[in-house]
Order: C-alpha cells, then structure tokens, then sequence
C-alpha cells in the first residue's frame, strides 16, 4: 500500500513521478461475494468502504456499469452543507459535514474540501423572519448558524448585488460557516482507493440487467459480465434506482429528473462563499481554479437525459446575471445535467427495500453529493447488522406507509 504524504510527493518529483503504483487494482468479477454494491459512484464506493473498514465485510463488489463517478458523483456542484430545519435532517446532514471534516486525512486522499462558508439570501420581511426561524432551528440542532443584515450580506460578498431596486431586494440572509465545497471526483477516488486497499473488488463497465430471486429472497445480480451471486444487496444508483427496484419487482416513490450546472471561463477571485438566491433558483460558488460553479432547480419534467434543457439554463442564467450584474459577461465554459432522484417529502430514502437480502440508498434528490459519507456509513451500518442507526431511522422506506414523513421541501424551500 502506497501511502500519499508530502515526504513521498517531493520524492517521486526527484524522480519524475515514476514510482506511483496503480491507485485502485482491476479485477475480475467473481461468481460470488458476501455483498454487492450497484452504483460505482460516491454512496456506492462509500458504502463498500464502511463495510469493510467499519464492519470487516471485505469480499464485496461495486459494479458500475460506466466508470468510477461518472454519474451523479462527476456531474453536480460540489456543495457540502447541513443548513436543514428538521432535527433528523440536521442529524443526518451534519453527520455528513463531520465526516467529510476528517475525510481526507481518514482516506489519505485530498478530496480538497474548502469550509468557505454559505449564505442563504432572505428576500423580504417574511423571508427575513423564515430566516430567524431557521437560524434558531439550526442552533437547537446542534449546526451552526448566524443571521445576517443587508449589510453584513454586502460586506461577505461584496460583488451581491443590494440595490434596494432590483426586483428581489437582498434584506439578509442566513450564514453556515462550516458549510463549503469539495473535489467531486477526488471523493469517488479517494472511496475507491481506500476500499481497493480493504480488499473490494471494484468492477467498471459493468452493467446490472437483472436482480435474482430466491424464494421472494435477493439472492444476487445478474450482469453484462455474468451472473453473481450474495448475501446481501445495496442499490446505490441514484436516478436509475427505481430501474433496479422494477427488476426485483416493486416500485419505489421517486421520480427521476435532471438538474443542470454550469462552469463559467476562469476568473480572478470574486466569491468568498456559496451563495444561494432561491427566489432566482440559482446558487454559485467559485472553484481553486477561478471557474464559476453555477447551479439551479430542477428541470420541470421527469427524464433520464443527461442534458438538461434551455428553458432552464435561461432561468438559472438571468438569476445570476440579476444576483451579481458584473458577471452578466462571463463566458460559458460547458455544462452538464445529472440525473436525480426525487421523493415526495424531499428526504431520502435507505434501508431496506422490502425484499430481502436488497438495500437501498436513493432518493437524494439535489443532496446527493453532500450525503456521500454518511449515505455509505448509514447503508453499510445496516446491511452489516441488519438494524438502522438511529440517524437512519426516519429514512426508513416504510414512512411513506405510516406517514411520518420529513417533509424538508416545505420547512426550509431547498430546491428539490
């Protein structure tokens, strides 16, 4: 096992970086493994990590049927936050930002995690009390939170527009500032290495085309490379999990959507922080290499396409042209859509499925990357033991029968 420090850097650069091993093995899938994990993006690879770090389950696969974080994990905004209302979705997401606190050091993999800190803008006196109200809900959960006046909004970013007559008025906003960014695909590397290093088989290119089973058991996958067999389980496919879910014959309550963003040509620092103007839809960081990381809601109508579509690429457009004025020039660079997983209380959904010997993770709706960490810990936790942490109880699939649900759309207005 090769491990990456500063010492080994300076090193290989003496001679010419030759001596770097292979960061992740290429194997064969085998006929069988003690688990399957579909979905070789970040709650995939996470899930196989924890199984194997946490629960010493090591004869387990990841099978993707592209390349590693070449789904959801390779094609979103890179926000990590835990500004929820609800106490289990404070629990949950918060649980994630400490995770990813000591993620790089725990992977030994700099997966660049910048805590610049986030602020949600509040629009007008309602607004200005739902703030308060968040504010308050996050510091009884135990996150931190701070609520800001116009002006101290103006003096974090300076480049916000605060005219006070500009269409929707900036009176204040909201401010977490353990909140940030990460390095989208160091984190799906950094999971790959550290599982491979555990002894998980990661297998890419790789397609899932049907689900064994046994006597109403899940009793393993079938492939494009073959049929394998397993104990147990977990569905980690995001916008794709309700195609897994049909092929072991039951339905789950999401619906599959794209979400876009957009990269803009490199600048000289203007943003200190994530800012989100949700009466505009649009939200925008700004990445180590200058680039504007530029994100909005969902595409209105339910796809798998991976595009996205130019009513809304002018809607999340116009609302930063309208946020920041001085950048209603800058160019474009490329965008993408990721296809996501909506459910009807925006919360996500792990656990079992119903089917035994099958687990899910899905439902992440925009949340997805934020959650990688603690998507996988929680999915490892309970296949391994067969029971759920107490933070993934209430994301339990059966509370859409008993009606508990954790409705987040409605109490904080995030965007899925």
């Amino acid at each position: 096992m090769t491990r990456y420090s500063g010492w080994k850097l300076f090193k290989e650069g003496l001679r010419g970086h030759k001596g770097w091993a292979q960061a992740w093995r290429t194997p064969k899938l085998k006929p069988e493994y003690d688990a399957v994990i579909v979905g070789g993006g970040g709650h995939g690879l996470a899930t196989a990590y924890y199984l194997a770090k946490n629960h010493k389950i090591t004869n387990v696969a990841v099978i993707e049927k592209g390349w590693l974080g070449g789904g959801n994990t390779g094609r979103n905004t890179t926000v990590i936050r835990s500004n929820y209302f609800y106490p289990e979705s404070a629990d949950l997401y918060d649980m994630s930002v400490r995770l990813y606190e000591g993620l790089s050091k725990d992977l030994n993999y700099n997966i660049m995690f910048s805590q610049r800190g986030m602020i949600v803008t509040a629009h007008s006196e309602p607004e200005m009390e739902m703030a308060a109200r968040q504010v308050n809900a996050m510091r009884l959960n135990g996150v931190d939170a701070e609520f800001l006046d116009a002006k101290q909004v103006k003096r974090a970013e300076p480049a916000l527009n605060t005219r006070s007559d500009m269409r929707y008025p900036i009176h204040g906003g909201v401010l977490q500032k353990r909140a940030g960014t990460g390095r989208h695909d160091a984190v799906a590397w950094g999971f790959a290495r550290a599982a491979d290093q555990l002894g998980v088989d990661i297998i890419q290119n790789c397609e899932v085309t049907d689900v064994i089973l046994e006597g109403g058991r899940c009793a393993g996958v079938v492939t494009s490379l073959g049929e394998v067999r397993a104990s147990m389980v977990g569905a980690a496919a995001a916008g794709h999990s309700s195609t897994i879910a049909k092929m072991a014959g039951f339905e789950l309550p999401i619906e599959s959507y794209a979400l876009q963003a957009f990269v803009s040509e490199p600048l000289k620092p203007v943003l200190k922080t994530v800012v989100l103007c949700p009466p505009f839809g649009t939200y925008v960081s700004q990445s180590d290499k200058g680039g504007l990381v530029i994100g909005g809601g969902l595409d209105r109508v339910p796809s798998y396409g991976q595009r996205g579509n130019l009513p809304m690429q002018e809607a999340v457009l116009s609302g930063l042209a309208e946020m920041m004025p001085s950048l209603a020039k800058v160019k474009l660079l490329r965008h993408w859509g990721g296809i996501v997983d909506v459910t009807p209380d925006s919360s996500p959904i792990i656990g079992p499925s119903g089917v035994d010997g099958l687990y899910v993770n899905c439902g992440w709706g925009t949340g997805g990357f934020k959650a990688i960490p603690v998507g996988g810990y929680l999915l490892a936790h309970v296949m391994a033991t067969g029971t759920h942490h107490n933070v993934s109880r209430p994301f339990d699939l059966t509370r859409f029968i008993s009606g508990r649900l954790v409705d987040e759309s409605a109490a904080s207005g995030i965007a899925h």
